[in-house]
């Protein structure tokens, strides 16, 4: 540390003894000294070298004292740390100056041993300071920055202590979420771009803000969608439930953003939302310059075709079987066994629902007639029929019941 010292003193002979005892340091680059007569040279020094590190300054001067000095120093931004001196018996004084923010005080007649001592001694708690300071500025950096990506609780967590979560690149246990607006494109042609600014940020913002209530992890906003990660940079034990409540969570939000938008003449799309549970590669994969902290692997894939199969079926939220046996007590309806793009084996999907719903009469219905669909009995359809003449806004039972009438059987759906 190459520490600047300014020493306030009235003594004329004081300068000479403190260059010529301290003058290894100052040949080494170590300290280098200002002088000022008394506080009033003292503040115009401070004002005119900003890189001052330290002040050591007798009380008893003409026009401004020691005393009135720290009394400035205290009603400015210059948080200068000072050492008072003065006699041994003026103790009163000492006392003042020590509640006036004093670091520490030497005795007249100085002991210049004393005085090297006492401000290497100050110094080393400057620079404790202002790593501390520092430390906090780039926690303070890294937690806003990190607050686009993670939930409040862990970029204060990334943010204070970097080490404690690992960001580079490895295999872990994950949930994946990912969310699209349907014809959002097409809206977007029709829309004015104060208007689409105004709409997208509101509806990503509220999105966001359930995420991070869940402490998910935003890994990508592209336009309107979503991609969101539980367990991830963080372990999380309950990740996959953590992502059924989210799900149901920003479905509802965004059935109620739609319905506010309708009011207002905006036809906006459905929300849809694909989950699913598996092993993936997450990281930090944004090189040198930039932050992005994503995921790769099959587990990935299989959620976004999940997001995708909401259309075909007429449901919003697809979560995979894997996610679903990782849920205790899950509740949802059986889809199906869902044969994706790319995949030689089926997957068989959920459509989660919150508990209130699950336990309605219209869900014992689907599932009674699921589970004869299931099962291969020809009741299958009368029993789906009957369902969806009670229900005719279930979608997804209506997809079972055009496809019996087109001729399929089971359960296995080859996605479009």
């Amino acid at each position: 540390m190459n520490a600047r010292i300014l020493v306030v003193d009235d003594e004329p002979d004081l300068e000479a003894l403190i260059l010529q005892k301290f003058r290894r340091q100052i040949r080494d680059g170590a300290l280098s000294f200002l002088f000022a007569c008394d506080g009033i040279e003292a503040l115009a020094a401070l004002k005119a070298n900003d890189d001052i590190d330290l002040i050591v300054s007798d009380i008893n001067m003409p026009r401004m004292d020691g005393l009135s000095l720290l009394q400035k120093l205290q009603e400015s931004e210059n948080q200068v740390s000072t050492i008072i001196v003065s006699a041994y018996g003026d103790m009163t004084n000492i006392r003042t100056a020590m509640n006036r923010g004093a670091f520490d005080f030497v005795t007249k007649p100085i002991d210049f041993g004393d005085l090297e001592t006492t401000i290497v001694k100050t110094l080393r708690h400057i620079q404790f300071l202002r790593e501390a300071r520092q430390r906090q500025a780039e926690a303070e950096r890294a937690h806003a920055s990190l607050s686009r990506y993670f939930s409040p609780n862990l970029a204060q967590r990334l943010g204070s202590d970097p080490g404690a979560i690992e960001l580079e690149g490895q295999r872990r246990e994950i949930a994946t979420l990912f969310t699209d607006i349907a014809n959002f494109t097409a809206l977007v042609e029709t829309l004015e771009p104060s208007a689409l600014g105004s709409l997208l940020n509101e509806y990503l913002t509220g999105m966001t803000d359930i995420v991070f209530a869940h402490d998910g992890t935003v890994a990508k906003i592209i336009g309107d969608a979503l991609h969101v990660l539980f367990g991830a940079p963080g372990a999380q034990a309950d990740h996959a439930a953590r992502a059924v409540d989210c799900a149901l969570e920003l479905d509802e939000y965004a059935q109620a953003f739609r319905e506010r938008s309708r009011k207002k003449g905006v036809a906006l799309g459905v929300t849809r939302i694909g989950v699913h549970a598996g092993p993936a590669i997450v990281g930090n994969f944004g090189g040198g310059r930039f932050f992005d902290y994503t995921a790769y692997g099959d587990t990935i894939n299989v959620a976004a075709r999940l997001e995708a199969a909401n259309k075909q079926l007429g449901t919003r939220i697809c979560v995979s079987a894997m996610l679903a046996d990782k849920v205790e007590r899950f509740c949802g309806r059986p889809i199906g066994d869902l044969m994706l793009r790319g995949k030689t084996e089926a997957l068989r999907a959920f459509e989660p629902l919150p508990l209130p719903q699950y336990e309605t009469p219209a869900t014992k219905a689907y599932l009674d007639a699921f589970a004869k669909l299931e099962a291969g009995d020809p009741g299958a359809m009368a029993a789906f029929a009957s369902h969806v003449g009670v229900q005719p806004q279930d979608q997804l039972a209506s997809f079972h019941l055009k496809r019996l009438l087109n001729g399929a059987t089971g359960i296995r759906i080859a996605m479009e």
